[in-house]
């Protein structure tokens, strides 16, 4: 008992240092998983895997809170380390009003990633934005909670400058 009121008494920190380092379980290395050992620094393989391509946004809403600011942070920094990749930042939005608003927002979700990336150093002549309103939905749902997966701005590496 009095083990328990002490332990009590310790932040997280405190217990963590207590605690004996965790033994590896059995079969479990640091190795990539398969098929994903030979990723290249730099390459859209790399994007996606170690920085994440997508920045999610909330309800009716085109501003970026921290946790699409911090997306797009790592995505900057990428891109100013890997120059030789243009972006087309793709805006979506879910069905949660009419067509031509959802097409405008999905607009303003994707030129607002566009211009924090700007912002962060990123050469506005490496980026274009394009809403596509609430089609190619990730679902198709009517919970809430599903349908933030289709709030979002998609960061897709080019080569070349396509056609919006």
């Amino acid at each position: 008992m009095a083990m328990l009121l002490a332990l009590a008494a310790c932040n997280t920190t405190e217990i963590a240092a207590l605690e004996e380092p965790a033994a590896p379980m059995a079969g479990q290395t640091n190795d990539p998983a398969p098929g994903f050992e030979n990723v290249a620094a730099g390459s859209e393989e790399d994007f996606i895997l170690n920085v994440g391509r997508r920045t999610y946004f909330t309800q009716d809403s085109a501003t970026l809170d921290a946790v699409a600011k911090a997306t797009l942070d790592k995505q900057a920094l990428w891109l100013n380390s890997n120059p030789r990749w243009l972006v087309k930042l793709q805006g979506f939005a879910d069905d949660s009003g009419s067509g031509s608003n959802m097409a405008t927002l999905s607009q303003q979700r994707a030129d607002a990633a566009m211009a924090y990336l700007v912002s962060k150093g990123v050469d506005a002549n490496r980026l274009w934005a394009k809403g596509y309103g609430n089609e190619r939905e990730v679902r198709d749902c009517t919970d809430r909670s599903c349908k933030v997966q289709n709030r979002r701005v998609v960061s897709n590496l080019r080569t070349e400058r396509d056609s919006l």
